[in-house]
């Protein structure tokens, strides 16, 4: 099938639009726009900046995405947006472009689902399989791993990181890293339990279940400390890449600024 834009729509003919992309009534296309084939823009959508989208994404009325990052500092330098495939933004989501203060593109990988009202700040780095609720909101340079979840109204602290197959409770304000593997809640939030159901529905064998369990309650039950909770599970046997991957997590937390391992800057004078 052919491309088809609707009367109402503006394109600009420098956009590049692949094969079956349809775009709907009143949407905006920038010049430095490239949208991949089979994509879905309906009615109301602007796209703007040098943004890059992939192939097969769905985005849904109001949507914007690409506009200037809502940073004080940014001069209007051609920063990126950068978004992969099978991707679908519901109603009224933001995605921002980027700032100079890093590499200078808004990163989102392949198969999210970003539900009404979801905004992805500058700079931030989202893996794939992650499903943002209504209203979430990420702040500036966060980084998310693949199959993510956050349950509505969730607000992400700049720079804060969480860990893959985490799961985030909804209203919780993520001011720290939120480890991989972890059911998290609360205000601020805090790991509650281990990701049973997640782990079992991506068929992790019941040997990582365990020992993830058992990181939990001797990290955030017992609180017996990193390094006691390290070398007690590392003894058990066989080393698990969850395992090495959880506590890899957290003493890159650890060299951070407030708990954001990614968060390097200086403390103000």
């Amino acid at each position: 099938m052919s491309t088809v834009i609707a009367q109402t729509a503006v394109v600009d003919p420098r956009a590049k639009l692949g094969k079956n992309v349809r775009i709907g009534h009143f949407c905006v296309i920038g010049a430095d726009v490239s949208i991949g084939d089979d994509t879905l823009v309906e009615d109301h959508v602007v796209v703007s900046g040098v943004t890059s989208i992939g192939e097969g994404n769905h985005i849904f009325p109001g949507v914007v995405i690409g506009a200037h990052p809502q940073d004080t500092g940014y001069r209007d330098s051609p920063t990126r947006v950068e978004i992969g495939d099978g991707n679908t933004f519901r109603e009224h989501c933001t995605v921002n472009r980027a700032s100079e203060k890093e590499e200078g593109v808004t990163r989102i990988g392949n198969d999210n689902f970003f539900m009404i009202g979801s905004h992805v700040a500058h700079d931030c780095c989202l893996g794939d399989r992650i499903v943002l609720a209504n209203n979430c909101l990420l702040g500036g340079h966060v980084h998310v791993g693949n199959d993510v979840t956050l349950a509505g109204g969730v607000a992400v602290h700049h720079f804060a990181s969480i860990g893959q197959l985490a799961f985030v409770g909804g209203m919780s304000r993520v001011l720290q890293d939120i480890p991989p593997y972890m059911l998290t809640d609360g205000s601020p939030a805090r790991p509650r339990s281990c990701n049973v159901v997640g782990l079992k529905r991506h068929d992790y064998p019941r040997e990582d279940i365990e020992i993830l369990t058992k990181a939990y309650k001797l990290l955030y039950r017992r609180r017996v400390g990193i390094e006691v909770a390290r070398t007690e599970l590392l003894g058990m046997g066989p080393i698990r890449p969850v395992l090495k991957h959880l506590f890899d997590f957290i003493d890159h937390s650890c060299g951070g600024r407030n708990g954001r391992g990614r968060d390097r800057r200086k403390a103000a004078a």
